[in-house]
């Protein structure tokens, strides 16, 4: 999604979700997220009990109507995650695609977001605290020290602002308590796995103050080999907190939180799909070729400060004030061709500020639960993209396409223009070739530009929300969300090291040695526009309890995607705000012993003004350019169940299917350019299943929580080109142990792919637009030990 080159470098084609879902959601995972670690295996487990804050009040998941999936902090642990990615197969209709930290992929019922651009709003809310992390650069957490994370389906806009078009994942941290713990995890495993986890809460003074400090150090190295040294696909995340609470009085409280984190992974194997290794290999799955060894990798660090406010005010009032400073910068290096030429080497460094102060007064009572508030935010931020290469490899890697062969010719007067050899007998790039006219004097074997894009954007939100318990089986809710806001966006390209015989390559008007520019046209400075916005989103619901074991929703809401500024060296356009109407029905229950909970939704997204994006047809920066793709509809099912089958015997399963596809016409009836395709990155369908069996032994425990996921196929762009896809596939991991003292000390080993599936996560990417896509290949099999002491 992003006109620029980023380490996944590909169009945004998150193409247009219009649909109509029967979603048949038995769900109920909830329920392994509320057994306690050292939970009695031979009593009855009750479950879905979580309490979740969805609406901005305390309720029980089952209350909620909206199509919500809650996990608590333990229920992490004992599965052992880390990233959302580690999770989201416990979700239906959730998908993460995660590269690198630097640029992880959401996708929520077919619609992805993970444009790293400045100018680009995100299409899906990830909060933390209450504090938007949504920017893509930005939004990748490590869940350490949680209290639970909440996935909610379903435009947002009312609750989580206008970026939660199509859902939001909210992250809830533990904070101080009022008492003394802590807990301390170690692990090693395959590929030099190494982690370090662990917190220790402090209580100050009884009732009144309490600290807690949290950290988390994972590393592995790469999976893939690279011949230039290193390894590539490894990880390196650190990350620290600390917060303090301040209780005041019984009912009110302030926070404070500061997050730290340090991702530090080698590179990402982008491995060419025609260019073979020397072991003539362009399996993505074999060792990688890709130059500057260690060089290739990512630095990218995450701040953030965050207040906490809630007071009583009185009878059934009470004031919430979340504050957030955030900032973040990325510097990522990466080989785009997948080869051992140097052909295309990039970087992207990104920066990111922001601040936001929320407001909200919170009334409940009997009758009428509801809130309203007033927000403001803003952002600072750039993305800068440099560039290099040997034009010897480069016009080499060119000259395989016979059309840019008769492009040459044609310059040349008709003279043929032959297909230059990659590689010379010894395996190393060919350069040392010549050709009519002495033209090969010309090139230079170290040409260096870079193009940038900047955003920035302050805005104003008023919002209420309110709940009407109409009878005791009858809820009614509604709730707007109005939004000022200003934009601006920017581009400059800068002038190249040298006069380049590609010069103008990239803008479509090639201009041999008449500048110093291959891919992006050098501007004078920034070039910069400002544009202000407003808009309003919505949503009215209504929840009927049937029994004290069952009840159904529905709900009507409008989502909301801003306006693009896209800005370029040859102009500007303003894409109109994307809007989705969305309908859904479900039902939740479960069985009167509380063995057993399930939900089940349909929801039916009906978008007009689609933004997505294309490839530019200049071959050229942006490699991306936005366009409006029209209407589009989507349909989806989910489900989900568990249920404690046994004493200690809980079993789980979910179930998604998402049918995601462009319209054939737009408005007009003419014909779409994406007509019938595939959303990138959904699959049609998704499923899993687990289990968390516990035996008990005394004051030990035996456990085992084996699970497996499984997808359809999917595509990696919206233009479905063959090849660029993936297969259907499933993981299979394990986690197995035993407890000591009570739950006190915790002895396990794991197991994930255990299968030893090949898969993969992406393909394409920038290497497609210089006629050699690219792939990155999934995690093959791990497995290691772990212990963990809580006092």
């Amino acid at each position: 999604m992003t006109p620029t080159p980023r380490p996944v470098h590909r169009p945004v084609r998150h193409a247009l979700a219009s649909a109509l879902g029967v979603a048949l959601a038995l769900s109920a995972t909830q329920a392994l997220a509320q057994q306690s670690p050292d939970a009695d295996a031979g009593s009855p487990t009750q479950l879905d009990t979580i309490v979740v804050t969805a609406q901005k009040r305390e309720q029980q998941v089952s209350e909620v109507p909206i199509a919500i999936t809650a996990y608590s902090g333990d229920f992490l642990d004992r599965q052992g995650m880390t990233t959302l990615g580690d999770l989201a197969g416990f979700v239906p209709g959730l998908q993460v695609q995660e590269q690198s930290p630097n640029n992880p992929g959401y996708v929520i019922r077919g619609i992805t977001s993970d444009s790293g651009e400045a100018n680009v709003q995100p299409r899906i809310s990830v909060f933390q605290d209450g504090v938007s992390i949504s920017r893509s650069r930005g939004a990748s957490a490590a869940l350490f020290d949680m209290e639970r994370v909440e996935v909610l389906r379903g435009p947002q806009g009312t609750l989580f602002g206008r970026a939660a078009q199509v859902g939001a994942v909210h992250y809830i941290q533990n904070k101080a308590k009022d008492d003394t713990s802590g807990a301390f995890e170690l692990g090693a495993g395959s590929d030099s796995q190494r982690l370090a986890s662990g917190y220790f809460n402090a209580q100050i003074a009884p009732e009144a103050l309490a600290a807690r400090v949290a950290v988390f150090h994972e590393e592995r190295d790469g999976s893939i080999e690279n011949a230039a040294s290193g390894t590539l696909n490894g990880k390196d995340t650190t990350a620290l907190r600390a917060s303090l609470g301040a209780m005041i009085g019984e009912a009110s409280r302030i926070d404070l939180i500061a997050n730290y984190q340090k991702d530090t992974p080698p590179g990402t194997a982008f491995i060419s799909g025609t260019i073979p290794n020397r072991q003539g290999s362009t399996s993505p799955f074999a060792d990688a070729e890709l130059n500057r060894g260690e060089e290739l990798g990512l630095d990218r660090t995450v701040r953030s400060l965050t207040a906490l406010g809630s007071f009583w005010l009185g009878g059934n009032w009470t004031l919430d004030t979340i504050s957030g400073w955030r900032s973040f910068d990325s510097h990522e290096e990466f080989d785009a061709d997948g080869s051992r030429l140097k052909a295309m080497e990039f970087a992207e460094i990104a920066e990111g500020d922001q601040f936001s102060q929320e407001v909200r007064f919170n009334f409940d009572n009997d009758t009428f639960a509801g809130f309203f508030g007033a927000s403001y935010f803003v952002e600072d931020g750039s993305q800068y993209v440099p560039f290099a290469t040997d034009e010897r490899s480069l016009l080499a890697l060119l000259s395989q396409d016979p059309s840019f062969r008769q492009q040459i010719g044609a310059l040349l007067g008709g003279i043929p223009f032959p297909a230059i050899p990659l590689f010379g007998p010894d395996g190393n790039p060919l350069t040392g070739y010549t050709l009519p006219g002495g033209l090969h004097t010309l090139l230079n074997p170290d040409h260096r530009e870079a193009f940038a894009n900047y955003g920035s954007t302050t805005s104003w939100d008023v919002f209420l929300d309110g709940t009407w318990r109409a009878t005791p089986s009858l809820e009614l809710s509604a709730g707007l969300r109005a939004t000022w806001e200003k934009q601006t966006a920017g581009y400059q390209g800068f002038a190249g090291n040298a006069p380049t015989l590609f010069n103008g390559l990239g803008a479509g008007a090639p201009a041999p040695l008449m500048g110093n520019n291959i891919l992006n046209s050098a501007t004078a400075g920034k070039l910069e526009r400002s544009e202000n916005f407003d808009s309003v989103v919505g949503r009215v619901a209504a929840r009927y309890v049937f029994s004290p074991t069952l009840s159904g929703f529905a709900t009507v809401s409008r989502g909301r995607r801003p306006n693009v500024i896209d800005i370029t060296p040859q102009g500007s356009q303003i894409l109109p705000a994307e809007i989705v109407n969305s309908y859904e029905i479900g039902i939740k229950g479960g069985t009167a012993g509380g063995r057993l909970a399930y939900d089940v939704s349909a929801y039916w997204y009906d978008y007009s003004d689609f933004q997505t994006q294309i490839p530019n047809p200049s071959g050229g920066t942006p490699f991306l350019i936005p366009t409006n793709g029209g209407n589009a509809t989507a349909k989806g099912i989910e489900a989900s169940i568990t249920g404690e089958v046994a004493d200690g015997l809980v079993l789980f399963a979910n179930y998604a299917w998402t049918h995601a596809r462009f319209d054939d016409r737009d408005d007009d009836g003419n014909a779409q350019l994406y007509a019938g395709h595939r959303f990138r990155l959904t699959p049609d369908h998704a499923a899993a299943i687990g289990m968390d069996w516990r035996v008990p032994m005394g004051s030990a425990s035996f456990y085992l929580r084996p699970s497996y996921n499984w997808k359809s196929k999917v595509y990696f762009e919206d233009e479905n080109t063959p090849g660029l896809e993936q297969d259907a596939y499933g993981l299979f991991n394990l986690r197995m142990g035993v407890t000591l003292a009570d739950g006190r000390w915790d002895l396990g080993v794991w197991g994930s792919n255990l299968t030893g599936e090949d898969y993969l996560i992406d393909a394409g990417n920038t290497g497609r637009q210089f006629g050699t896509p690219t792939f990155v290949a999934g995690q093959p099999r791990a497995y290691g030990i772990t212990a963990k002491v809580r006092f």
